[in-house]
């Protein structure tokens, strides 16, 4: 039998992964569907259905239902979802619209909540594959620090209601989707590690407002992609704040890290919301990255949908990862006090190291317990722990020319080394 480090991730992205019964189970949805049996999500009956189950009738503000509609909207329409793919979208917009209404409801009736501190902030906001989860999970691994775990994700309201033990609902929903993901993409895991017991990115509490880059990293949804980028995220992050602020009664003298590459787009407004936040960018070559990313979004996209181009996805991925480049890098030129750049060699060749220099930094003691609990979380994360992710440029029709026209600016401004 191989050894998990021998087992490595397939790259014949247009044929997804399918077990048996979710083969036949589409295969009926597809005949019920041209039947006019199987019809679209229907946003009304999303709402319809939160308020039911919820009896709650407030979803916040117009941006956050604008959005829900643009996006609902475009999966319609462009995601090209499976049977199953439809199923599961519509159970996860309908958890998210229950999640916000009892946010609305509890942060209006808890209006005292802005007055919370969330003593210090550090936010990763570094690309996407160049160690952002392994510095997550390091830094959530001090004593004193700590991120959003995917139960309070799932059920802000409820994780706090019972601190003792969570929302059972959302220890439930949080054990049930690290299991889905596992049979449905078995590849995935080896691509990124999901684990609910560990730190989550906090883009799951913006996606709350169902404004954030997570649908277009799981689907083929580029009209709401595109409305994102025009739209000011203002009142979204100012929500995110008081999500945060709720989740911090529960562990008041406790600092924060939080990690998401969305971020990156909208750095301008994070420092307006958390102005003496400490920003993290994590740098590594694009040329690695990118392909990297693209693999796991091919994955992802292979969940939910039977038509998986990896080349659409690149071209979309390409020009969003330069943007985020690129308006991160003009941010920096206003905010300069506030970042932190991280090598991911220096990251992975000496992690305690560059976590003792990002401690001095932030004014957060890394005593010998923090050094302990680091080397734990280390010894749990080895790298290729579940196999190892195979991927290169020209599964998605690029090559180091154009990863280099398109990112040398990036590999220039911070000196990234090129990577054998």
């Amino acid at each position: 039998m191989s050894r998990p480090s021998e087992v490595s991730t397939s790259t014949n992205y247009s044929k997804p992964h399918r077990p048996l019964p979710v083969h036949l189970f589409n295969l009926i949805g597809n005949v019920l569907r041209h039947a006019g049996v199987n019809r679209d999500i229907d946003p009304s009956m999303i709402r319809k259905g939160a308020s039911s189950k919820t009896g709650l009738n407030d979803f916040g503000g117009t941006y956050a239902i604008e959005a829900f509609q643009v996006l609902v909207d475009s999966i319609n329409r462009e995601a090209q979802l499976t049977p199953l793919g439809r199923v599961i979208q519509r159970t996860r917009l309908l958890d998210s619209m229950i999640a916000r209404l009892q946010l609305v409801d509890f942060l209006r009736s808890n209006s005292q909540i802005v007055e919370t501190s969330l003593n210090k902030v550090m936010l990763i906001a570094g690309l996407q594959r160049t160690g952002t989860t392994l510095l997550q999970r390091l830094l959530a691994s001090h004593p004193m620090v700590r991120g959003v775990t995917a139960i309070e994700a799932f059920d802000p309201v409820g994780s706090v209601r019972d601190t003792k033990m969570g929302s059972r609902s959302a220890r439930r929903r949080a054990s049930m989707h690290v299991k889905a993901l596992s049979y449905l993409a078995p590849d995935f895991k080896t691509i990124h590690p999901v684990d609910e017991s560990e730190p989550e990115e906090d883009v799951m509490l913006l996606d709350l407002s169902f404004m954030s880059q997570a649908p277009e990293a799981m689907m083929h949804v580029p009209s709401y992609a595109n409305w994102l980028e025009q739209q000011d995220h203002r009142p979204v992050y100012g929500e995110f704040k008081k999500t945060l602020q709720l989740l911090q009664s529960n562990q008041p003298e406790k600092h924060w890290v939080l990690k998401s590459p969305h971020h990156m787009e909208y750095l301008d407004v994070v420092l307006e919301c958390f102005p003496d936040a400490t920003i993290i960018e994590t740098h590594r070559d694009p040329r690695k990255t990118m392909p990297s990313f693209c693999s796991m979004v091919a994955h992802s996209h292979g969940i939910f949908s039977d038509r998986v181009n990896a080349t659409q996805i690149a071209n979309h991925w390409v020009r969003k990862v330069k943007r985020m480049m690129r308006k991160s890098i003009e941010i920096r030129t206003k905010y300069k006090e506030n970042f932190h750049d991280i090598s991911y060699y220096d990251l992975t060749e000496r992690p305690l190291d560059t976590l003792a220099s990002l401690y001095e930094r932030v004014g957060i003691e890394f005593d010998v317990e923090a050094r302990v609990e680091a080397q734990k979380c280390l010894d749990r994360n080895p790298q290729n722990k579940f196999g190892r992710h195979r991927y290169q440029l020209s599964d998605f029709d690029l090559d180091d020319a154009r990863a280099e026209e398109e990112f040398g600016f990036y590999r220039t401004h911070y000196q990234i080394p090129v990577e054998s």
